[in-house]
Order: structure tokens, then C-alpha cells, then sequence
């Protein structure tokens, strides 16, 4: 006879909330705050401008795309990338939007400050679901790393007039 086993735990990146859970209309006038655009890729084909592939939001220029399945991290994120840019470097950007740990941090400050602004998303479930995904800090958590190790990203978005 054996014990019964514990069951086994999903892998954490499944249960991210996706862009298909909270829907298009939210986003895209987010996003249009700011002088993007949200495109809609349908399902199964591959998103443009994807750095990381799969169902990872993409950016080329002004545009972020993203399918159904796209966490809304990572729509978030690359929506951020663009938003820490000067818009006279939008029109270069295509998959690879930054070059500098300063514009990276700021970007992930952005995300979790925007993240407030979705219906149903909020900062704590968005700081949760890039735990999940794989995101590191040297804190240890990505709410740590927020509240705790984020004043140069914070003295980043202050000193452009973006949201902090």
C-alpha cells in the first residue's frame, strides 16, 4: 500500500491572467493614453515583434501586439518599453526596444504601476503572475524588489512626467 502522494503543483507560468481573460477594450485605451496601439494577433500565429516568441507580446514602432493568450504582463511590459521611450525613437524600435538597465527597470516599475489601470488586474496580482513567470530580483520577490530596491526606476518615470 502506498501513501497517497500530494498532488502535483501546475506549472506557475499556466496561471498567469491573460489578455483573452480581461479583453482587448481596457488595454488598448490604456495604451492609447499614451500614443500606442494595440493590434490583435488571432490565435495560433505568431505575434510580430516578439522578443521571446510564443505568447509573448510584441512591439514594433508604436504598436503592441498580442493574441488571447498573451499574459498581461508581458503586454504590459513591452507596452512599458515604449512609453520609457522618446516618441522620436518609437519608429525605430522593432522587437528589441532598449539598451539600458535603467530603461529595463523603469519598464518593470511601469508595468506594475499601469497594471492598476486594467479591470480585474491591480498591482498585486500582476506582481504575483511575474513571479510565476520567471522574473528575478535580487530580493527575491518582484514586490520586494518594488517596495523595497526601485528608486532608480522610480527617479526614472519622475524625472519624464510618467506615471510612478
Amino acid at each position: 500500500m502506498y501513501p497517497d502522494l500530494p498532488p502535483v503543483p501546475a506549472d506557475p507560468a499556466s496561471t498567469v491572467l491573460r489578455v483573452g481573460q480581461i479583453g482587448f477594450d481596457a488595454p488598448t485605451a490604456l495604451l492609447d493614453r499614451f500614443g500606442l496601439q494595440l493590434r490583435w494577433v488571432a490565435p495560433g500565429e505568431p505575434i510580430p515583434g516578439s522578443f521571446w516568441g510564443g505568447e509573448e507580446a510584441g512591439i514594433i514602432g508604436s504598436t503592441v501586439y498580442a493574441r488571447d493568450d498573451t499574459p498581461v504582463h508581458s503586454l504590459l511590459h513591452e507596452a512599458g518599453h515604449l512609453i520609457v521611450l522618446p516618441p522620436e525613437r518609437r519608429p525605430d524600435v522593432h522587437t528589441d526596444a532598449t539598451d539600458s538597465i535603467e530603461e529595463e527597470d523603469a519598464t518593470c516599475y511601469l508595468q506594475i504601476v499601469l497594471a492598476d489601470e486594467l479591470p480585474g488586474v491591480g498591482r498585486a496580482r500582476l506582481m504575483a503572475d511575474m513571479d510565476a513567470w520567471g522574473y528575478t530580483y535580487r530580493l527575491g520577490s518582484t514586490r520586494a524588489w518594488f517596495e523595497q530596491d526601485a528608486d532608480n526606476a522610480r527617479d526614472f518615470l519622475q524625472a519624464r512626467g510618467l506615471p510612478c
